[in-house]
């Protein structure tokens, strides 16, 4: 098994998850060290590593971080789902928006803290919710909907939010529920689902 370098500064998400990715399907690969330049990178590279069997570690660097895996550990995010696994179905909900309808903006806020709260409802078939665009603002400090994320993620449902997303509003350092993803969990979440639901 070798240990390998992947340099990724410079490159925008989902980008150096890809390559990431690319690198470890070639298989041989014991220990592998990432350098990213930004957080949202740090953070997906590292969420990708831990998934696919590698116990990470993170370093800040000059300008950027070392991302380091090691193999030897099970797969993080089995554990948050495993109570949902066995439902009939699994449910994606995507949410792209931080309101419902247009109209009037008040009123379309209001129905998304009622969409949120009622989600529930799903029982163990709601599996997963996405958060993009000015959907990642539902995440993020301040939000009257921050409460029923958080219980959503409490009772076991995965909350995957934007990275890039996070980056463009200046969100980051205020997201307070789910995890920082990438347009490629993203996509294989969607393709996971048995049903997926959009609200944009």
């Amino acid at each position: 098994m070798a240990e390998k370098y992947l340099d990724c500064r410079g490159l925008a998400c989902p980008n150096p998850v890809l390559k990431t990715k690319e690198l470890i399907d070639q298989g041989d690969v014991a220990k592998l060290t990432v350098l990213v330049d930004n957080p949202a990178a740090k953070e997906n590279v590292g969420r990708f590593l831990n998934r696919a069997g590698f116990e990470v570690q993170v370093a800040e660097e000059a300008g950027g971080f070392a991302v380091t895996g090691r193999r030897g550990v099970i797969l993080s995010g089995a554990e948050k789902a495993e109570t949902r696994e066995q439902a009939a179905q699994k449910i994606l909900v995507l949410i792209g928006t931080d309101r419902v309808g247009t109209g009037d903006d008040v009123l379309g806020r209001r129905l998304m803290a009622s969409f949120v709260s009622t989600l529930k409802e799903m029982g163990r078939e709601l599996w997963c919710v996405v958060l993009l665009n000015a959907g990642v603002k539902l995440a993020a400090a301040g939000s009257e909907i921050l409460g029923g994320l958080k219980e959503l993620e409490k009772e076991g449902v995965m909350i995957l939010v934007c990275g890039t997303c996070l980056n463009h509003f200046q969100l980051l350092e205020q997201k307070q529920v789910g995890e920082t993803t990438n347009m490629l969990d993203i996509v294989t979440h969607m393709q996971l689902a048995d049903k997926v639901i959009s609200l944009t």
